[in-house]
């Protein structure tokens, strides 16, 4: 659980960046929340899965862990996917709004906010922790709500 959380944050912290062309700048004080909440995150849920989080002989095969495992995979496969999307939509150059298609967005307009929904749920459900399902219900709202303003 912890090798996944952390598989995340380096893609998200290290490779997603750089992979990112053009796009419209960040404001500082955004990326310093921004920076905060993961900073803060990253320490609550490393130190529940650490510290305080204990799981009986056998967790790795329980259907709750192989459940939430396969969930955080697919989610964060659609994701990833979802944002290969949508770095590819326009040509070097181009502006303007373009609905993207392909992958999951056949079937939801934010697939990126549904796959990382998916996934730290997943991730909720594979921990069976307080902390890892509050950060689930976080990222519900917090990309449930920009999933529904990108939507409109």
């Amino acid at each position: 659980n912890t090798i996944n959380f952390l598989f995340f944050v380096c893609y998200r912290a290290l490779i997603f960046p750089l992979l990112i062309r053009e796009g419209k700048p960040t404001p500082f004080f955004t990326f310093v929340l921004a920076l905060l909440f993961c900073v803060f995150n990253g320490y609550l849920q490393g130190r529940s899965l650490t510290t305080y989080a204990t799981y009986p002989p056998g967790w790795l095969s329980n259907s709750h862990f192989i459940t939430g495992f396969l969930g955080w995979l697919i989610g964060m496969a659609i994701n990833i996917h979802s944002d290969h999307i949508l770095r590819n939509l326009r040509k070097p150059g181009e502006t303007g709004y373009k609905i993207p298609r392909g992958g999951m967005f056949e079937y939801v307009s934010g697939a990126n906010f549904f796959g990382e929904i998916l996934e730290w749920f997943g991730f909720a459900l594979a921990c069976c922790t307080l902390e890892s399902f509050a950060f689930a219900l976080c990222t519900l709202f917090i990309l449930g709500s920009r999933a529904r303003q990108h939507h409109k």
